[in-house]
């Protein structure tokens, strides 16, 4: 390593001798005037035949180097980052905020997340799983529907049916926020993010917290888990629910013209 690295050191000096400073007084107007003098410069260096040893930098290059050339890969080469991420009981993974679908079976396992611009794979334990094209939006879920299992009730602990009854034993309004979040999605197994979010909150909060800030989240349409955590750090569930409030009329103008004009 340290005779190749004083190889190279000795050829940057060449290169600053013989071209560089050969062209410090000369004055260009634009780039490719100095691309041209640089790669004439450069022929020039490379035929110069050595001092100590037959041939030239040219010579030696076509007899050793370019046979050992390969040609350029087909593709070009990506960029790729390497992470970690544990599949979730809707066996998928959360990777810069979307959801990869894997194997059902890998639900609570660690996988590897190689992403790079174009492509998400996922590996457990040194074996591709997955492989999905990458989303660049916010909040999409790619699903393979080969990783859905037959029967999602033989293998999850939780199924939307006892989702559904655990929140009925908190009030009628989260019952009905679960069954919304479940419907909302292609296949109920993705909604149990949500609602296991939900559950966890129940935690911190009392039932009837849970049942007025999902009353709140339906009748706005916000059915979803961030926003009844929204809800609920705000205290917007201690407001009063107010149903839709219709548009006040507009005021009167000159050039408002009311049905009377028309007849």
């Amino acid at each position: 390593m340290t005779l190749d690295k004083a190889k190279v050191e000795t050829g940057v000096q060449i290169v600053e001798r013989w071209i560089v400073a050969a062209l410090r007084h000369h004055r260009f107007f634009a780039l490719p005037e100095v691309n041209h003098e640089i790669r004439r410069l450069l022929e020039k260096l490379n035929q110069r035949p050595f001092r100590k040893r037959p041939g030239s930098r040219a010579s030696v290059f076509a007899e050793v180097d370019q046979p050992a050339l390969r040609p350029l890969p087909l593709e070009r080469f990506d960029m790729s980052e390497w992470s970690r991420a544990k599949v979730n009981i809707d066996y998928h993974i959360a990777f810069d905020t979307n959801l990869y679908s894997v194997p059902y079976q890998l639900v609570h396992q660690v996988v590897e997340v190689r992403s790079t611009p174009t492509t998400i794979e996922i590996l457990h334990k040194g074996r591709r799983v997955a492989s999905h094209l990458r989303a660049h939006g916010h909040g999409q879920t790619v699903t393979d529907a080969g990783h859905r299992p037959r029967s999602h009730q033989a293998h999850l602990e939780w199924t939307p049916s006892r989702l559904v009854n655990w929140a009925h034993s908190v009030g009628p309004h989260t019952a009905r926020l679960f069954e919304q979040i479940l419907a909302d999605k292609p296949h109920p197994e993705m909604g149990y993010r949500a609602c296991l979010g939900l559950i966890r909150l129940a935690r911190e909060y009392t039932p009837a917290r849970m049942e007025a800030a999902a009353e709140r989240a339906l009748l706005t349409g916000a059915c979803r888990y961030q926003s009844v955590k929204s809800i609920l750090k705000n205290s917007l569930d201690a407001l009063p629910v107010i149903g839709e409030v219709a548009a006040p009329p507009a005021a009167p103008h000159s050039y408002i013209r009311g049905s009377e004009y028309f007849n």
